[in-house]
């Protein structure tokens, strides 16, 4: 009579009953584990980790050729970096051994490699959101009248393409387009025979001192955020505007304008060496005690039919 199947015990692996030498145990305490046992067949064995206690299969190859790493401590140190960059680790990319999944502080899931991951932590990379970031230029482009399409084909990694509201496609920069300093190739006018504006803008430096400039812009508000400062520190605001039919009669204004005040007042005039540090400009700027009379000046101007 036969014995049923499910009485007979399974067959045990022969690795696993085959002594492990001592000078593998010995190699494996050198490299930081402990050698436990043999694992499914004579090639795997099963290594504890010193650092963490936790277990987990090797190749025996691995252990006599090289230094095994242990994928919980890996793993453990995926996620500390991914904490000190602002991210949470998620899961490693299944098809690329050396990028991770993380979610970023905005919410957004995010792929890096794990390396540079580790340079974000370590302050040496800038962490941006793909998503984010192009959502912030799909917002530059509306803003401007213009809608973003993708990365510019023909042109550099600075350059994007966008569609106008006319629908003209045109490749362009995209620190033109956030200080929208920009012309449709299709409906655009020049900067000569489009509008313009005479501003009086007044800044703060960061050592107190304040100063006024006078000037003229299609884009007041560009030419202060995007164009004069150069960080954040510095103060800056328009006190003034006074719209112009053209870019050119605000230039002619502009320059008859500052031919009086340096007549009239020479020692108003800043040295560009104490500003240079702070705005993008060459000259034209003056002391803070002359900004009623630019006011006085600008709002004559905006009584001026002509203009």
């Amino acid at each position: 009579m036969t014995q049923s199947d499910h009485n007979i015990s399974p067959a045990v692996p022969l690795a696993v009953t085959i002594p492990i030498p001592a000078h593998w145990q010995q190699m494996a305490r050198d490299k930081g584990f402990r050698l436990t046992r043999r694992g499914a067949d004579r090639y795997q064995i099963m290594l504890k980790c010193d650092r963490c206690g936790r277990e987990h299969r090797s190749k025996r190859n691995v252990l006599m050729d090289h230094v095994p790493l242990c994928p919980h401590c890996v793993k453990d140190r995926w996620r500390e970096d991914a904490a000190t960059a602002g991210l949470e680790w998620l899961r490693r990319d299944p098809d690329h051994h050396r990028h991770g999944f993380y979610r970023a502080g905005c919410g957004h899931t995010i792929r890096r490699q794990f390396g540079r991951v580790r340079q974000i932590a370590r302050g040496e990379h800038a962490l941006r959101c793909e998503t984010c970031q192009r959502q912030r230029e799909e917002a530059e482009a509306c803003a401007a009248g213009w809608k973003l399409i993708g990365p510019a084909v023909d042109r550099g990694p600075n350059y994007r393409l966008y569609r106008h509201s006319c629908s003209h496609e045109q490749e362009l920069a995209r620190a033109n387009m956030q200080s929208e300093r920009i012309s449709c190739g299709r409906c655009g006018v020049g900067w000569a025979t489009a509008p313009s504006f005479l501003y009086c803008m007044r800044f703060g430096l960061p050592n107190a001192q304040q100063m006024v400039k006078l000037g003229y812009s299609n884009n007041p508000r560009s030419r202060l955020h995007h164009q004069l400062m150069c960080g954040p520190e510095i103060g800056g605001a328009i006190l003034r505007t006074v719209a112009v039919s053209t870019g050119r009669k605000a230039q002619s204004l502009e320059k008859r304008m500052h031919g009086a005040l340096k007549r009239a007042h020479p020692n108003a005039i800043i040295p560009p060496a104490r500003y240079r540090a702070h705005l993008r400009v060459k000259s034209e700027i003056y002391d803070a005690r002359l900004e009623p009379t630019i006011l006085a000046m600008l709002s004559q101007l905006g009584t001026d039919p002509s203009v």
